[in-house]
This record gives structure tokens, C-alpha cells and sequence, in this order.
């Protein structure tokens, strides 16, 4: 535990600058809006006010080029993963190709060390009824329809759904039809995609990369990736936001998952045959057998 406290301090640290960075966007935006708005407002422009624009936008555009560094993410993740198994690791492999595939349209990264074992958020992602229940109030009483297509694969499987948007007023429609399929992609025990369409045939990808600690202790990885053609600032911010509030209802829930005997997750013949448990029962049946001996067990 000792070798973590710098490595956390330093995730903290990266965090409040990001935190920070992202506070100046808005504050900017008001700052030149504002001084905009008070040079025409006696309908002439001054050499004064000319100066103070382009002050205001020079200062605006540094404090956007001086964004701190992302690259922060991969090395702390190659240094927390020093202490988990060799297996853990090739499985993240195919997690990494995706993720280098997609790096064009990388937004936000958001890493956690939560105190729960990793198999709890590993249920909670790929049970789709989750996102009815747990995430009822971020999602706005969202609904799963169906399932229409489910494929397994030799390391994990594929899952479509088709969700729709009950409420009128749910935000979502911001960016989406009120009925759209979903895609859902188990590319490894210890990865998870959630491809949300958007519209236009623009898309919202997050993939999720679960890295075992100890047995009550993971570290979670949010990656998020769009093509929308908004302001990068600005979805970074409806992002990071999106993201933090859903994480939040899940503590609650990985919580009380962490109270229940893990091992009857893992047993195939307990597992629900409900469609919306399909990609957690190929889970189990790849993965189930040997999972114990994949959690890194507590110095």
C-alpha cells in the first residue's frame, strides 16, 4: 500500500489540473463574451477596445493550449499494473488494440481506485438491466426494449439492444433518436465497449478497462471517444460530468455487490438466462472457472 500513496497522489494531482484547466474554459468564454458585448455597446469600436479583444482571445487560446498532459494515464496505468498478474495483463492486450484504433477521437480519460473487487464492476457493466435501475436518474428512466442480435466470440461476445427514451425531457435527446441500438462489446475479461449512437450517424464510444488491485480493490479506466463535431472543451465537459454522475450512483450498488459471496457470480448454472444477462453468461462460461486464480490476492 505504501508504493500506491505517491502513485494515487500523483492521479490526484493530474485530476485538479484537469479540474482546473476545465473550470478556465467557461470563465473565458464570459470574459470575451462580456468584453464583447460592452465595446459594441455604444456602437463604436476603439483602438481601446480592439487592444482588449485581442488580449481577452490571446490569453483565451493560451490557456486552451496549455491543457495538461494525457499521456499521464498510460504511464500510470503500466505502473499499477506491475503489481498484478501476468494473466491480467495479456488479457488487456485486446482492450489496448481497440484503444489505439480509436485514438483519433479520444475526448476524456477518468481513472478510479475503488474499494471493491474487480468482479463486482465487471457484473455491473455487463448486466444491461443496470441501466435501467442503477442509472434510472442520470439516464432519465431509460429503457431497454430488446435485445436484437447477440454474438459470442472467442474471447468474449457482442451484445445489441435497442433502448428508448421515455421522458420528453431527458437530456439525451440532445444527441439522439428516441429509439437507437446499442452495442455493447466484451473484448476481454477485464474489457468492456458501450457504443451509444448519436446522430447523423455520429457516435459515442466509452470502453471500460477493469485492472485488479487485490481482491477488494480495482482500478477503473473511463475512456471516452466521439466524432461529434462540437467544441472539444465543451464535451469534455458534458463528459466528465456524465461520467462522474454515473459513477456515483454505482458506488451505492458495487457496495452492497461487495457484501454477497463473489463465487456464486462465477457459477454458470446460477447465472440468469434472461436476455439481458447474455454477455455476463458468456463471461462466466469463458472466464468463470479461472477467475479466483486471476485476482491478485492481498499482501
Amino acid at each position: 500500500m505504501n508504493s500506491n500513496q505517491p502513485l494515487n497522489a500523483a492521479v490526484i494531482m493530474t485530476h485538479l489540473k484537469n479540474g482546473i484547466w476545465l473550470l478556465g474554459i467557461p470563465s473565458g468564454v464570459f470574459g470575451i463574451t462580456n468584453r464583447t458585448m460592452v465595446s459594441f455597446a455604444d456602437g463604436y469600436l476603439s483602438a481601446l477596445d480592439l487592444a482588449q479583444l485581442f488580449i481577452a482571445s490571446f490569453l483565451f487560446i493560451t490557456w486552451l493550449s496549455c491543457k495538461p498532459e494525457e499521456s499521464f494515464n498510460s504511464v500510470n496505468s503500466s505502473q499499477q499494473s506491475k503489481g498484478n498478474s501476468d494473466h491480467s495483463q495479456g488479457f488487456l492486450c485486446p482492450g489496448k488494440a481497440r484503444m489505439y484504433e480509436l485514438q483519433a477521437y479520444h475526448t476524456v480519460s477518468q481513472e478510479y481506485i475503488l474499494p471493491f473487487s474487480s468482479m463486482c464492476q465487471i457484473y455491473h457493466l455487463l448486466n444491461l438491466s443496470h441501466l435501467e435501475t442503477i442509472h434510472a436518474f442520470s439516464l432519465n428512466n431509460l429503457k431497454v426494449i430488446q435485445v436484437t442480435h447477440f454474438q459470442p466470440t472467442a474471447v468474449g461476445g457482442i451484445i445489441k439492444f435497442q433502448t428508448t427514451l421515455d421522458s420528453p425531457l431527458n437530456i439525451l435527446r440532445i444527441w439522439r433518436l428516441p429509439i437507437v441500438e446499442v452495442i455493447l462489446t466484451l473484448h476481454a475479461p477485464y474489457t468492456v465497449e458501450l457504443c451509444i449512437p448519436a446522430y447523423n450517424d455520429k457516435k459515442i464510444i466509452v470502453i471500460f478497462n477493469v485492472v485488479p488491485i487485490s481482491n477488494k480493490e480495482h482500478q477503473l479506466l473511463i475512456d471516452i471517444y466521439t466524432d461529434l463535431k462540437w467544441p472539444k472543451p465543451l464535451l469534455q465537459i458534458l463528459l466528465h460530468m456524465a461520467s462522474c454522475l454515473t459513477l456515483f450512483e454505482d458506488l451505492p450498488y458495487l457496495y452492497k455487490l461487495s457484501q454477497r459471496n463473489l463465487s456464486c457470480l462465477l457459477n454458470l448454472n446460477r447465472v440468469s438466462n434472461h436476455e439481458t444477462m447474455r454477455l455476463f453468461k458468456r463471461f462466466v462460461e469463458l472466464y468463470g472457472s479461472t477467475m479466483e486464480s486471476l485476482q491478485p490476492t492481498d499482501s
